[in-house]
C-alpha cells in the first residue's frame, strides 16, 4: 500500500493533537515539537489514546485522546524517560567495566595474553567466519583508538603484534564484541566471570545479551519506560536464588527485570554505590508516572534485592 501521508508543519501538528482531544497551550506545544520530533513523542502519548477500544463518545477514533489527557503529561513522561535512560546507563557502565575486567583477567590466566586472538581453543564456539568479523571489528576499533597506552603499545611492539594483550584489548572493544567473546569462550572463563556476580554462566550470558540491547536503546535515545523487551534476560532459578521469586516474583518482559538485574549486580560489584538511593529519589520526583507500565509489581520494594 502506498503511503499517502504528507509533511505537516509544526502548527499543523499542534492543531492535529488539539483536534484529537489532547489539552495544552498551543505555543508551548509548538516550541517543544520544534525540538523533539512528533514521532518520538508519539510513543509517550500513545497509551493516552483510545486505541482499539471505542468508548461511548460520538466521533471517537483510535487516535482520540482520553478525557483529561494533556501535553504536559506527555512531556513529563518524556523527561522521565530521558532521566531514566541516564540512570540505567550509569549502572550499565559499572556492570560493563566489571565484565571487561573479569573477562580479561580469567581469559589471560587460562589462555594467555594473546589467546583470544591466536588460539582457536580459547573460543571453541566461534565459527571461523564469525571470528574474522570479530577480529576485523577489533582492528578497526584499535585503529580509531586515541588512547595513549594503545599508541605506545604499537609503537613499541607493533612490529611483532597486530593486537595488544587482552587486558588492553577489552578496553577498546565494543560492548558487542565483549559479549561475542564471552559467549564463545571456554566454560572456565565464563564461570570465572559469572562467579564475580554470583550467578551461573548461562544466566550471565543472557544478561549480557539483554543489557547490550538496553545499552543500545539508551545510546540512541529511544523510549525505554514502557517498552516490551524482545531480548529477555534469564531469571535465576527459585531453588538457588529465592530472592528473585519471594516475596516478589521478578519477571523479565519489562524494564523492572532489567533494573533488578542492575541493582543485584551493583550489590555485588559496587556495594558502596548510591545508585539505588538516587533511583528511589528519581521515582519520588515523578509520582505521576505509572511505573506499572515498566513491570513494577505493587510490592516491588519488599524484594530483598531492593532493600
Amino acid at each position: 500500500m502506498k503511503n499517502e501521508k504528507r509533511h505537516h508543519t509544526i502548527q499543523e501538528q499542534v492543531q492535529l493533537l488539539l483536534a484529537r482531544g489532547l489539552e495544552g497551550d498551543p505555543d508551548l506545544m509548538a516550541s517543544r515539537l520544534a525540538v523533539v520530533n512528533y514521532y518520538r513523542l508519539s510513543g509517550y502519548w500513545f497509551p493516552m489514546q483510545m486505541g482499539a477500544s471505542y468508548p461511548e463518545i460520538i466521533g471517537a477514533t483510535p487516535e482520540t485522546f482520553r478525557p483529561g489527557s494533556t501535553f504536559e503529561n506527555v512531556w513529563r513522561r518524556y523527561t522521565f524517560d530521558r532521566e531514566l535512560r541516564l540512570l540505567v546507563l550509569d549502572a550499565i557502565e559499572r556492570f560493563e567495566v566489571a565484565v571487561r575486567t573479569q573477562l580479561a583477567y580469567h581469559h589471560a590466566f587460562i589462555h594467555g595474553p594473546f589467546g583470544y586472538a591466536n588460539d582457536p581453543k580459547s573460543r571453541p564456539k566461534l565459527k571461523r567466519e564469525d571470528f574474522a568479523k570479530f577480529y576485523a571489528g577489533l582492528l578497526e576499533e584499535l585503529g580509531r583508538s586515541k588512547e595513549q597506552c594503545i599508541k605506545h603499545y604499537f609503537k613499541k611492539y607493533g612490529d611483532e603484534h597486530d593486537v595488544p594483550p587482552i587486558w588492553q584489548a577489552v578496553e577498546v572493544m565494543s560492548f558487542g564484541n565483549i559479549v561475542t567473546l564471552y559467549r564463545h569462550t571456554t566454560s572456565k572463563v565464563k564461570q570465572g566471570v559469572a562467579s564475580t556476580f554470583g550467578i551461573p554462566d548461562t544466566v550471565m550470558e543472557s544478561w549480557l545479551l539483554s543489557l547490550n540491547t538496553i545499552r543500545n536503546i539508551c545510546a540512541h535515545h529511544s523510549r525505554l519506560w514502557n517498552r516490551e523487551l524482545g531480548n529477555r534476560p534469564m531469571i535465576p532459578r527459585l531453588e538457588e536464588f529465592p530472592d528473585w521469586h519471594l516475596p516478589v516474583q521478578i519477571r523479565n518482559e519489562k524494564l523492572f527485570g532489567i533494573l533488578t538485574i542492575l541493582k543485584y549486580s551493583m550489590n555485588r560489584i559496587a556495594p558502596q554505590s548510591q545508585w539505588a538511593l538516587r533511583f528511589h529519589q528519581f521515582l519520588a520526583d515523578y509520582p505521576d508516572i505509572p511505573i506499572a507500565d515498566m513491570g513494577f509489581p505493587e510490592n516491588w520494594d519488599q524484594n530483598p534485592i531492593w532493600k
